[in-house]
């Protein structure tokens, strides 16, 4: 285990005795609440996990590096950007996807594209966009959207 999960999983221990030592009774209702939450989502979770190990079983690492690696220059940039809009899942599921594509050999931009896409943009929820906040509004902030997400990509991608 990292330093940084170790440091996590102790400071929201600590968080959590002293919400025991405010109110226990609290305490143990979020606790509860959490771990219906926690079930809740886990079949999505497991489903969204199996669906990208066979993913990365079927696709060798190569052929990932070929699309989304250093040879692919802006062109997988735009391609991860253009799947990260199209996805909808948690995010806590895309950072281990993530991980794993970078290890497979894409790069931090394209990596970095991927993440921002996912979580600015949202191509599921884009009819209900549409029809609360109007077409004009909806298609300007999801294309803004989609821009700022490369800008910072390639940001990313510099500084890493």
């Amino acid at each position: 285990m990292s330093i940084t999960a170790i440091f996590i999983n102790l400071f929201a221990l600590v968080c959590f005795m002293y919400g025991v030592y405010r109110d226990r009774e609290k305490a143990v209702e979020s606790l509860k609440k959490a771990a219906f939450s926690f079930f809740k989502i886990l079949p999505t979770v497991l489903i969204i996990i199996v669906i990208i190990g066979l993913m990365l079983g079927f696709v060798p690492p190569s052929e990932i590096s070929r699309f989304v690696g250093e040879q692919s220059g802006i062109f997988g940039v735009l391609l991860v950007g253009v799947v990260g809009s199209i996805l909808h899942i948690p995010a806590l599921v895309s950072f281990p996807l993530a991980a794993s594509i970078l290890d497979s050999g894409a790069t931090v931009t394209a990596v970095a594209a991927f993440i921002t896409t996912l979580t600015m943009i949202g191509m599921v929820t884009l009819p209900l966009e549409i029809k609360k906040l109007g077409k004009k509004f909806a298609l300007l902030r999801n294309g803004l959207s989609f821009v700022i997400a490369v800008i910072i990509a390639l940001i990313m991608g510099v500084i890493l």
